[in-house]
């Protein structure tokens, strides 16, 4: 340091500091040998407070304004410095000015997945994301309590143990609040409410308040997230036998374009092949008979329409196929596609019940003898 500047700040008048950033809390004011000559001015800005410390001890706090330093002005400094009667001469002082408007849009979120219990899903893992703000409205405790010595002190340096208190909060207000993980995105409002309001009062231990704090975002794993996506194309197809027929039909194409599927690929397209051959060809019997509406001749009478044929539906492989109708199960008995335990089903039926307890298809199976006779007493 030169001359100049030695001699300048042993003897400087005017006490400021302009934020050049946006993320610095607390700046020290530097100067030569912490010198400030009495009668020096003080610049505090709006969202500023200047804190004077004395030999580690904090002494006198100002708010914003323009300052004539003077023992009257600095009651705590002179007793500290045992000013009893006045004192003219320069004196030693660290001032810290900190910063005290709101640092806005800090990031926080849920480092790893929350274990929930859902009613609808059961145990399901959750993770949340959102922002909050906060400002300094203790400048004497935040300084003793967090930043010490330290002469620049940046939101990084708080902002880590602010997120932490934020995640545990908000991990513990989910958990009670046993919300639905789908009805989640519609309280929001509610869990930054509740959250905000237990935080509050953790960050007053800092000297620090919780101007604003909110849920953006509450997300599943993806994989949760693609079963969901399933689900809800499920709900706006409708139809599952239709749906089923159309997977079937990818699948045979699929099968079809690989040429290395080997014997086993070919027997399993053979077999979808004669599933959904069956299933067309009822398919294409009920559109032809629909389409053939007998037609009104002129001084007769209309026949009525003929009667369908009966059709079941059946499990097979754990997965809904068909309908068949009798011919076609007789030739599905015949080559063990179908027994007795196969599920079935058919309109005006309630539930799928296993085919041997259909009165239509008992006769399919064959007839089973009663049990032989008890042999008759001896003697």
């Amino acid at each position: 340091m030169g001359i100049f500047n030695k001699l300048r700040n042993e003897f400087i008048d005017i006490i400021e500091w302009l934020d050049p950033s946006n993320d610095i809390i607390v700046h020290r004011f530097e100067r030569y040998q912490n010198e400030i000559k009495m009668g020096a001015k003080l610049t505090v800005r709006e969202s500023q407070v200047a804190v004077f410390v004395n030999e580690g001890q904090i002494a006198d706090v100002f708010q914003p304004g323009m300052y004539t330093l003077q023992t009257q002005n600095m009651p705590i400094l002179s007793t500290l410095k045992g000013w009893k009667y006045g004192f003219n001469s320069p004196f030693k002082a660290e001032v810290y000015f900190v910063n005290t408007k709101k640092f806005l849009d800090n990031k926080w979120g849920t480092p790893n997945p929350v274990m929930l219990r859902d009613a609808e899903f059961g145990p399901v893992r959750i993770r949340a994301f959102g922002v909050y703000e906060f400002r300094v409205v203790d400048a004497a405790k935040f300084i003793k309590d967090v930043v010490g010595t330290d002469g620049s002190f940046t939101t990084d340096q708080v902002t880590n143990q602010l997120r932490n208190i934020i995640v545990t909060r908000f991990t513990d207000a989910v958990g009670e609040a046993k919300i639905p993980v789908l009805d989640m995105a519609a309280n929001y409002n509610e869990f930054s409410e509740k959250v905000a309001g237990v935080i509050i009062d953790e960050y007053r231990e800092y000297g620090l308040e919780m101007t604003k704090f909110l849920v953006s975002n509450i997300s599943l794993p993806p994989n949760v997230e693609e079963a969901l996506d399933k689900r809800s194309s499920m709900g706006i197809i409708g139809n599952m036998n239709q749906y089923t027929q159309f997977q079937a039909a990818n699948a045979m194409e699929a099968a079809a374009t690989n040429p290395g599927g080997g014997t086993a690929s070919e027997g399993m397209g053979m077999g979808m092949g004669f599933a959904m051959a069956g299933q067309m060809m009822n398919a294409m019997n009920q559109g032809h008979a629909q389409q053939q509406q007998p037609q009104q001749q002129a001084g007769g009478a209309v026949p009525p329409p003929m009667p369908q044929a009966l059709t079941f539906y059946a499990v097979i492989n754990g997965a809904q196929a068909g309908p068949y109708d009798m011919n076609v199960l007789q030739q599905m008995v015949a080559n063990g596609s179908i027994n007795k335990d196969t599920l079935v089903w058919k309109q005006g039926m309630a539930n799928w019940i296993a085919a041997g307890q259909v009165p239509e298809l008992t006769g399919l199976f064959g007839a089973v003898p009663p049990p032989p006779p008890p042999p008759p007493p001896v003697g």
